[in-house]
């Protein structure tokens, strides 16, 4: 894609850096980090300003209730919320990111007409059951099963890692429709309502604290098969469209996130006295390098994903692989250059140190991105 921007682009970013800066300072406090029904309705009522606004679904295809934006816009949309400390998509991530943009890929006008608008309006939340506990990294190996009677399935089994679930109104949920068939053959993709009779929540806590993970129990579910994403037994693939997006696009604002952070780091070394450290400067140098160079990936996977139909490619795996370790690494390097102030659990950069540890286990683990990349990319043969 072409790196330089059209006078037009100038002019998208001075229109959408001049509505933040008119925005932002009208927003509420945020709520508690433990209130979720707090953070639910602030996240969501941040989506509905970008509706009302006409920012919401930028990138989204325009029969899809998108703006048709060009790859380059979204990345300065990107930027520009991300440079101005405007909230992220927060509770509604698996909507805007994962679910509505598969739904949009692979739902029926019906599907796309039911749940996208909701999604843009921030009106619906949804959260993703995918892993189980005997099923993360193998994930074609899951077991909750989906029997159909009728026009409905019904659902017995569990989910774990659930993001969101308890104040999510939707799943996407992965079943397995056919036990008879090869594991990755017999899956498919269903939109389960989250009040469904049948549907019990149990909240996990983290290692910050935090219970924004949770069990999901489902005994005898009843789902519409209306509400099946492609055709039955196909799941596998359609999942392989949302993960696509999960490790191809969702994570673009955090690179630029955490560029701002590497910044910050490099004036709180200068201002303590850390920046006397010549391995510590040659640290946050080379960071820059990396995150630099992630952030031309994510241009390049963007343009790749705008010319292949709005679905990202195996270059996702590439960057969640790179990207996963370079911000470990990141918050390491923040906890020598604060110190001791890095014990301090209700510091931000403890809590985004603790969380970095997941991102090598989240959306797929970074062996099985060496896999991909080995297998997809490289041409090598299967491991045995």
């Amino acid at each position: 894609m072409d790196l330089t921007h059209t006078d037009e682009e100038q002019d998208f970013r001075a229109r959408l850096r001049e509505w933040l800066g008119k925005t932002l300072p009208e927003l509420p406090a945020k709520p508690s980090p433990d209130d979720w029904p707090a953070r639910r309705a602030y996240d969501l009522g941040w989506q509905r300003r970008l509706y009302d606004a006409g920012w919401a679904g930028l990138h989204w295809p325009v029969d899809a209730g998108g703006r048709g934006a060009t790859p380059t816009q979204h990345l300065i949309f990107l930027e520009e919320t991300e440079r101005a400390g405007a909230p992220y998509v927060g509770a509604n991530f698996v909507g805007l990111l994962h679910a509505g943009p598969t739904i949009a890929a692979e739902g029926t006008p019906e599907q796309r007409a039911r749940w996208l608008p909701p999604v843009l309006r921030g009106d619906e939340v949804w959260c993703q059951g995918f892993s189980e506990p005997d099923a993360g990294s193998d994930l074609a190996a899951l077991r909750t099963r989906a029997v159909r009677d009728g026009d409905e399935y019904v659902i017995t089994g569990s989910k774990i890692w659930t993001s969101h679930a308890e104040v999510a109104d939707w799943c996407e949920l992965l079943v397995r429709t056919d036990p008879r068939a090869p594991k990755h053959r017999g899956i498919s993709w269903l939109a389960m309502p989250m009040d469904a009779p049948g549907v019990t929540v149990r909240p996990l806590r983290t290692l910050a604290g935090s219970t924004e993970f949770a069990e999901v129990f489902l005994d005898e579910v009843r789902v519409p098969v209306g509400n099946r994403v492609g055709a039955e037994n196909d799941g596998w693939r359609v999942t392989m469209v949302t993960l696509s997006f999960e490790r191809g696009t969702a994570f673009v604002g955090e690179v630029v996130a955490c560029r701002r952070t590497l910044t910050h780091l490099a004036r709180a070394a200068k201002a303590n006295g850390r920046w006397d450290d010549p391995v510590l400067r040659r640290t946050l140098g080379r960071l820059h390098g990396e995150f630099g160079a992630l952030w031309r990936l994510t241009q390049w996977n963007v343009g790749e994903a705008e010319r292949s139909g709005g679905v990202p490619g195996t270059g996702g795996s590439v960057f969640k692989l790179a990207y996963s370790h370079a911000r470990q690494e990141l918050y390491e390097a923040a906890a020598r250059v604060l110190g001791p102030d890095s014990l301090a659990l209700d510091e931000e950069w403890v809590l985004d140190r603790l969380s970095s540890l997941s991102y090598t286990i989240a959306a797929g683990t970074s062996q099985i991105q060496h896999n991909i990349v080995a297998e997809r990319i490289l041409g090598l043969p299967k491991g045995r």
